[in-house]
């Protein structure tokens, strides 16, 4: 089953059950500790993170940073809102449903100027773009029905009676030529467009308006201000991790996170294709060149009145506690 498929939400607060920790010992000077939670098991979208940690670019920071893997089941805002871990990997779902829940979680950088959430579909089916969806049956997940798929309601007027269960496999999207999925940009065109005649239509979220900042770094704002250069040290090196990804060798990365994560489907291939879609489509630093790391009022301000119009948070929320900007890598 291809693995992207199986992908669960991050930005609630349900239970947990897998960890998987990778980190060196603590190093005798009394480098700074950082548990980081990943969003997913170890793969191509946290290349930076892994690269900053197999080049050495942490350690030279002062940093003993543990990468602790996600996967099904385990939910990143609950762990680190339980103090089980001090940052993690989310969205900008992920703290703004904490903030909705009394629970002061902050994010402090956006490493995906795009979120990679596509739509799916089979060539030659009059399918080219997201207004062309309207009114066909389109297989989405339980947790994106509360997120992305409010969206789509509300600029493209699609509606709940188009929805159909998703089956976390490609093997129904394959057999049916007629059919719509949710997909990821980074293993779309892997994935299905090997298992089909034509390369499927790829519709990606992010170039319609969706402006959800992905692979964020958010924690509590108890541990942020309580360790602030701490945080700095750790963003401005993911940031130059992310930089030699998307601009250099990403080897170093690859090899670690394939030796914890020895699953074949997230192997060299898909790694390959992951990040030269990453690069193509400019997922990382942004189509305008926003800067890896960064976010803007602007368009926190944006997202907030998308989601508020869609009827997903109420618009007394004061959303501004839901990220701060005063800790991002100055990073190109």
């Amino acid at each position: 089953m291809p693995f992207k498929y199986i992908r669960t939400a991050s930005s609630g607060l349900a239970s947990a059950t897998l960890v998987l920790a990778l980190g060196a010992a603590a190093p005798a000077d009394a480098a700074e500790k950082i548990r980081f939670g990943l969003g997913w098991l170890p793969e191509a979208e946290h290349c930076g993170f892994f690269q900053a940690k197999a080049t050495g670019l942490y350690e030279k920071a002062g940093l003993d940073v543990d990468l602790i893997a996600g996967g099904p089941g385990v939910n990143t805002a609950m762990l680190v809102a339980g103090g089980e871990q001090d940052l993690g990997m989310g969205s900008s779902f992920t703290t703004l449903n904490m903030v909705k829940q009394g629970i002061p979680g902050v994010t402090v950088a956006a490493f995906f100027q795009k979120d990679p959430q596509t739509l799916v579909a089979h060539a030659g089916q009059g399918i080219s773009k997201l207004e062309d969806v309207k009114g066909r049956p389109v297989m989405v997940a339980d947790f994106a029905r509360g997120e992305f798929w409010q969206f789509l309601k509300s600029r493209f007027g699609f509606t709940d009676d188009q929805l159909r269960p998703y089956t976390y496999s490609s093997a129904v999207f394959v057999a049916d030529k007629t059919a719509i999925q949710q997909g990821y940009v980074t293993a779309d065109a892997h994935y299905l467009g090997g298992q089909l005649d034509q390369p499927p239509v790829i519709m990606l979220l992010a170039d319609e308006g969706y402006l959800n900042y992905a692979t964020t770094v958010f924690g509590m704002s108890s541990y942020i201000e309580s360790h602030p250069e701490v945080v700095r040290a750790f963003l401005a090196t993911t940031a130059e991790g992310w930089k030699s990804c998307m601009t250099g060798d990403y080897t170093p990365a690859m090899k670690l996170a394939t030796s914890i994560n020895t699953d074949p489907a997230y192997g060299e291939g898909l790694w390959k294709a992951s990040i030269t879609e990453m690069r193509m489509r400019h997922i990382v630093a942004g189509e305008k060149g926003e800067g890896i790391g960064m976010m803007s009022e602007a368009r926190w301000a944006g997202f907030f009145a998308d989601m508020v119009k869609a009827g997903v948070y109420p618009a007394d929320l004061d959303f501004r506690k839901a990220y701060t900007l005063d800790y991002l890598p100055m990073v190109k």
